[in-house]
């Protein structure tokens, strides 16, 4: 059983910046994919950004939702089981609940990394509120 508690949400103004993280505990994987995913009311999960590790990857593998495309970085920190999401540029529709998510790498290898269907594990979220 994966814990996923993120944390960093709040408000910002437009253009400014947020990170987020994500502190996983629990998970036997040598390799994981954690990502980000946003939510407005009445609309689905949005994948943000992903970031696969661990295991016999030299590397990790990030991907990016379009509209977060050189604004948005996702990273792993100096402990493991910690990913975070810096947010710069923000834009008022960068507002949403954010989620951490994580589940098997094998999810990189299927190339389905940012659909939200495909994670087992989430966190509670986090508000972000970017306005003018």
């Amino acid at each position: 059983q994966i814990e996923l508690v993120e944390s960093g949400g709040g408000s910002a103004q437009t253009g400014g910046s947020l990170r987020l993280s994500c502190e996983a505990s629990g998970y036997k994987y040598t390799a994981i994919c954690m990502a980000w995913f946003r939510a407005t009311p009445g609309n689905e999960r949005e994948g943000v950004a992903s970031i696969c590790m661990g295991g016999s990857m030299t590397t990790s593998h990030t991907s990016y939702a379009d509209s977060v495309k050189g604004r948005f970085t996702i990273f792993q920190g100096d402990v493991r089981n910690t990913m975070y999401l810096q947010m710069d540029s923000l834009k008022s529709e960068d507002t949403a609940r954010y989620y951490c998510a994580a589940d098997s790498y094998v999810l990189y290898t299927l190339g389905r990394t940012l659909q939200a269907p495909h994670y087992n594990y989430w966190g509670q979220g986090t508000q972000v509120t970017v306005s003018a």
